[in-house]
């Protein structure tokens, strides 16, 4: 039974004979393990997403003002996942991406109606992409029919890494860390897919050297619900504050970045700039790319 825990527990077994409360305890732990297994049957399904494109390349397109200087057109053809509004990209249409993360959502200054109107935007913006999300919006999307045309996946996220991280490799069909940072979710789907090369673009995370939290993007659905930031993005949280999300985000991308060592996958950092120092860096113009060529060129 669910509040026969802890305290109440101990308290149980002076007042009740032994034989109920062991009874009891018993049918506390069948219910447990039943709503366990049911919980992770529910992701069984992201068997499907396993090594589907083993041995592939693939690019994640983050939301850093660093894109700006990048040409994305060049992602033509290129197998490309996206993460939050990144659809608002002007070059969306032509690079399409082919998968499209969405970090946990908490309701407050950005309330459930905001969230509603975010998703059907960029339903309307995302082509022919699968949505991934955490498992706690799948009654949000349900209730309101989201995404009813589109293939969605939903990803159990609780916890965090161990410290120190660990090099097991992130299974989708069981429970994964909660992403301190969308990118993290976009990683873990691009490690289970089996891709051999992953490159960061827009993955900036300088927030704390230069004391402004922004995007390549002017405004989205979700502008003004930030609570960390004002209205000129500028941070408001402490520095102490901040170093401390960092660290629990830091410790993530060395986790993944075992995981990736250890199958010999190679991940990059090909954003223009930023912080992140967890990966090699590459030049985004220097990459020879599938929209480099003449013939993918004429068809953008």
């Amino acid at each position: 039974m669910a509040w026969l825990t802890s305290a109440p527990r101990k308290l149980a077994s002076y007042i009740l004979p032994h034989g109920i409360f062991m009874l009891r305890q018993a049918q506390h732990a069948r219910s447990q393990r039943a709503a366990d297994q049911a919980l992770l049957s529910e992701f069984s399904r992201n068997h499907s997403l396993r090594r589907r494109h083993a041995g592939r390349r693939c690019f994640i397109l983050c939301t850093g003002p660093s894109v700006k200087g990048q040409d994305l057109r060049r992602l033509a053809g290129e197998l490309v996942i996206s993460v939050s509004s990144g659809y608002l990209h002007p070059d969306c249409r032509t690079f399409n991406p082919a998968y499209h993360c969405v970090p946990h959502m908490t309701f407050g200054a950005f309330t459930e109606e905001d969230a509603v109107r975010w998703l059907r935007d960029m339903d309307e913006h995302l082509g022919q992409a699968e949505i991934v999300l955490s498992h706690e919006q799948r009654k949000l999307v349900e209730a309101h029919r989201l995404f009813a045309r589109r293939r969605v996946h939903y990803l159990c996220m609780v916890g965090d890494v161990s410290d120190p991280a660990t090099d097991s490799f992130p299974d989708l069909t069981a429970c994964v860390p909660r992403p301190q940072s969308v990118p993290i979710m976009a990683l873990m789907l691009a490690l289970y897919m089996g891709c051999n090369e992953i490159y960061l673009l827009g993955t900036d995370h300088d927030h704390f050297l230069n004391g402004k939290y922004t995007h390549f993007y002017a405004k989205a659905v979700t502008s003004g619900t930030d609570p960390s930031v004002d209205e000129a993005g500028r941070v408001l949280s402490s520095r102490y504050e901040q170093f401390h999300e960092l660290v629990a985000l830091w410790r993530q991308y060395r986790w993944l970045k075992s995981c990736s060592t250890g199958t010999g996958v190679k991940i990059y950092n090909a954003t223009a700039g930023g912080a992140l120092d967890e990966f090699d860096r590459v030049d985004f113009a220097d990459l020879h790319l599938a929209g480099d060529s003449p013939k993918m060129a004429s068809t953008v």
